[in-house]
């Protein structure tokens, strides 16, 4: 009996502790960051729940708790359908954050609390395609036996893997997805998004509504050498302004996409660090002053929350793609579009083709060539227009859309070769998309 009593003072006495650890744990962390982690629970599950149709609780579990930050394994939300809107807290009563859906522009964070302004100015969507046409003008496809072979392999597709679509000479020629996902599965893009944006701004290019050479891009900058930022130094990552990048904790980045309701002007509030084109910073910041640079050229709210439908996604039959806007109405152009791993390989086949669709030039000539060419600063890694570069041996003009978490669309135009590779699959996994592609390449080569 003395045994059994002892036993259960110390299993309490751990429990008390445990408690008591993880109390002063929640409340000695920084404040900002549970607010992160909660305005990301709530992001993700809003998005996943309202544009893809997922369970919210799978949402949770799967793609915020899971791969996450420990806090986020405290994270409770709940969602209310008729209002739209999830609310995300630590242990469900601390910290919250919300996110609204919009029809047409998807989930925004609203840190404050407030209804994001876009609400009432949805975009068109766009007809669906036509299941009896050939793909990419319709739904139809005619799968390669030989490409389906590859995609079989797991190690190929890589752990977390949602979506793999192959796409040669204009057809997809094969496409796998896990159980709970399909072709009609709109899929996160993550930093992919970035690449969208620049096409968006190639259009404009074209028009002539904007130019490489545009500086005095901020109201703030105008009595500082931010002023003499080019557009053509944003684009390739060479503002020469501070940001962190580091999602691990409450950076810039995080506290810009889940703490600000205004995000653009809270990446054109940051100081110069270097001269202007001299210094490569990734940064996601730039992708969210890219849009509004690009909005405020169009003018009228309502046509430029229209003109990426108007400008891209109809002209390319892309009718599942969405493109989020923060709690301002400003697109977040450097993280949230969602699309089908199809429609991602439409806009693959576009870059690919030197940004022509139909025998109709929508990117100004020579655009394209800046997504293939490295930029000043980057030892080759990164392109003067948004987009990534791979090894030196790799298929000539080969050009990489790369997003958090696994999100790939590696275009070889010297094969008409477009791969999607879509997932949930953290870096610390170590998988590279590179073995896929070289597989299905040496497909496309063989005798």
């Amino acid at each position: 009996m003395r045994l059994l009593t002892r036993i259960v003072k110390i299993v309490l006495g751990v429990l008390v502790l445990g408690i008591v650890g993880l109390v002063t744990w929640i409340y000695i962390s920084p404040p900002e960051l549970l607010r992160v982690g909660s305005g990301y629970a709530a992001k993700m599950v809003c998005s996943n729940v309202f544009l893809a149709g997922r369970d919210p609780d799978e949402v949770l579990a799967v793609d915020v708790q899971a791969p996450g930050h420990p806090l986020l394994r405290l994270m409770n939300v709940s969602v209310d359908r008729p209002q739209r809107r999830v609310h995300a807290a630590l242990l469900g009563f601390l910290a919250g954050n919300d996110a609204v859906y919009r029809d047409g522009l998807g989930c925004a964070v609203a840190p404050d609390g407030a209804m994001p302004a876009a609400l009432a100015t949805a975009p068109v969507p766009q007809a669906p395609a036509d299941p009896n046409i050939l793909w990419p003008e319709g739904g139809k496809i005619e799968s390669d036996p030989k490409v389906a072979g590859i995609l079989s392999d797991p190690a190929l597709t890589g752990p977390g893997m949602r979506a793999v679509v192959v796409a040669h000479r204009g057809r997809i020629v094969g496409e796998v997805y896990a159980p709970g996902f399909s072709r009609e599965t709109p899929l996160l893009g993550w930093s992919m998004t970035k690449s969208v944006t620049a096409a968006i701004i190639g259009t404009l290019i074209r028009d002539g509504k904007m130019s490489l050479q545009d500086q005095a891009l901020f109201p703030q900058w105008k009595n500082d050498q931010r002023g003499d930022i080019r557009l053509a130094d944003l684009l390739a990552m060479e503002s020469g302004l501070a940001f962190n990048e580091n999602y691990g904790s409450v950076a810039d980045v995080t506290r810009m996409l889940f703490l600000e309701p205004d995000m653009a002007n809270f990446a054109a509030d940051q100081p110069l660090e270097a001269d202007p084109g001299s210094r490569f910073n990734y940064s996601s910041g730039t992708g969210v002053m890219l849009s509004k640079i690009w909005m405020d050229k169009v003018g009228d709210r309502a046509a430029a929350l229209a003109y990426p439908g108007k400008a891209l996604f109809g002209p390319l039959g892309m009718s599942s793609a969405v493109m989020e806007a923060d709690e301002a109405g400003t697109f977040v152009g450097s993280s949230y579009m969602y699309a089908t791993a199809r429609d991602w390989a439409r806009l693959g086949l576009f870059l690919g083709r030197d940004g022509v669709w139909n025998g109709n030039r929508l990117l100004p000539e020579g655009f394209v060539a800046e997504m293939q060419t490295p930029n000043k600063t980057s030892n080759g890694r990164y392109s003067k227009i948004q987009t990534w570069l791979p090894r030196a041996d790799a298929g000539k003009g080969t050009f990489i859309l790369d997003g958090h978490d696994g999100q790939n669309v590696i275009i070889v135009p010297s094969l008409d070769l477009v791969v999607v590779r879509l997932g949930l699959t953290p870096s610390w996994s170590g998988y590279s998309p590179t073995p896929l592609v070289d597989a299905v390449a040496k497909t496309m080569t063989a005798p």
